[in-house]
This record gives structure tokens, sequence and C-alpha cells, in this order.
């Protein structure tokens, strides 16, 4: 009796174990990869408690997460001899666990290993005014090359992007002292465009005062209201110019031309071009 009940204690737990052995739990992110005796099962292990035939089949679960693979940073020389330190991140997803199982070693390795190269192969193509100022257009170019390859993975690249870019130290200075010129030539742009404009504001206006000869004097009323508000103790009074003119007609009339019987005679040839000019004297005695 006693042996009959050890052989059926040795049957349940060969059966538990078989049983154990036979059931694999698939997470909702997994897909399961089945092989039976190394040969390829056509249909995936979906989410679930899934079973196995003990001993005979082999099931290697696919995350099919987003994975976020950090690319160090990489030594490239670019386009225009430029020697510069880049490093990104890829954004990557398994869509055909088979394909990643079955085509590729470690997808993981292989994807970060083309990533490195092709993040290399792309610098070199690009000058370094492209790789600072169009960010888009390099990180499209990286997730172009790495589509390629990486497509008979089973893996979808969904973007690249490039977090970093390290200059050498002579470039930072170079770089910064072009920016410098290049806003001091647009601040006296700016300035050179202003005066002209207010030139020409001054201009107009000068026009439309001379046209009109009231405005003017509204203008210097206007001119001594500023001052006065400034709360100086002395004021500025601009004198017209018109008062000047009027003073210089007005003492032109009062002058009167001497009579010709008045005038010195004149007598000799001009010395110089000056005419040489006596007057009447008496008669030498002797």
């Amino acid at each position: 009796m006693s042996v009959v009940l050890s052989i059926l204690i040795v049957i349940v737990i060969a059966a538990l174990v078989l049983t154990s052995s036979s059931l694999r739990l698939v997470q909702q992110y997994q897909r399961g990869v089945v092989l039976r005796f190394g040969k390829l099962l056509p249909e995936t292990r979906e989410p679930g408690l899934r079973a196995i035939v003990p001993f005979a089949d082999r099931m290697t679960k696919v995350s099919l997460q987003t994975v976020v693979l950090d690319i160090p940073a990489q030594s490239a020389i670019t386009r225009d001899n430029v020697s510069i330190g880049v490093d990104a991140v890829v954004y990557f997803r398994v869509e055909d666990p088979v394909k990643a199982i079955i085509n590729v070693e470690n997808y993981l390795q292989a994807t970060s290993q083309v990533a490195r190269t092709s993040l290399r192969s792309v610098i070199g193509r690009a000058e370094l005014d492209t790789l600072l100022s169009d960010r888009e257009q390099i990180n499209g170019e990286l997730k172009a090359v790495l589509d390629a390859p990486t497509e008979d993975w089973g893996i979808s690249i969904d973007r690249v992007e490039v977090k970093d870019i390290s200059l050498p130290d002579g470039m930072r200075r170079s770089m910064s002292r072009q920016a410098e010129a290049e806003r001091e030539r647009r601040a006296r742009i700016i300035v050179a465009d202003a005066e002209l404009q207010a030139s020409t504001k001054l201009s107009q206006a000068a026009g439309a005062m001379a046209a009109t000869p009231g405005a003017l004097q509204l203008r210097l009323l206007q001119t001594v209201v500023d001052v006065a508000a400034e709360k100086n103790s002395t004021l500025v009074m601009p004198f017209p110019v018109e008062l000047l003119r009027f003073f210089e007609r007005a003492t032109g009339a009062r002058t009167e031309t001497p009579p010709a019987a008045e005038r010195p005679p004149v007598t000799g040839a001009a010395l110089n071009g000056q005419p040489l000019v006596t007057r009447d004297s008496p008669a030498d005695p002797g």
C-alpha cells in the first residue's frame, strides 16, 4: 500500500512539473515567438496564459514597447572640416516579433551599432551651419538612414533626435565674434535707415513750413513751450531768420551812394587788378 501511495505521489509531482513547464504567461505588451524542435511556428502567442509542449517548444518573449536608445557622443568631422562631438537618441519599437528574433541575433545591440555608424555618416555629409540651424533636416536624414537596415529586422524607427553638439573652444570663440559682428552690422543698418527716414520727414516738414509762413512762428512758440516745461533757469529763444533779413533790407534802403562829383579821381594804371586812387593835392612850390 505504501508503495502504491509513493508511486501516486511521484506521478502527481511529475504532472505538476510538466504542467508548470508547459504554461507561460505573456504580458499585454509582449508577444511570444515559439520554436518547436528548432522550427518556427507560424503563429505568435498573444497576451495571457499560454501552453506549450514541454521539452519540445521554446518560447521567446518580445516586448512591443517603444525603446529609448541613447547614442553616446560620437566624434565626427563635418563637410567643412570641423571636428565636433554629437550625441543623439533613437525611439524605436518592434513591429514584427518573428523578424526581430529570426533575422538578427540581438536587435537591441544591432540597432545601437547601426545608429552610431549612421550618425557619423550623416554628420560627415552635412556642414556645421546646417547642424546648428536645421536640426529637423538632420533628424530626418538619420531616420531615413536607420529605416533601411532595421526594416529587415522587424523594427520601426519612430524618431531620431540630435541632443547636443560639442564644438571646439576655438570654434566657439570664432562663432561668438561672428555673431557679435553680425549684430553690430544690423544695428548700424537700422540706425542709418532711421536717419534716412528722419531726414525725409524733416525735408517734407521744411517744405510744408516754407509754404505756410505762419507755421514757422507756431513751431517757434511750441519749441519755447517745450523748453520752458523742463524747469530750466536759462531760456534759449531762437531768433527768426526772417527778422534778420528785414533788418538787412531796412539798412540797405537807408544807405545812399555818394554822387559822382564827390568821388575821388582815379589816375594811373591798375596795380595787381586794383585801381590806384589819388586825391588832388596843392602844387609843389618848388
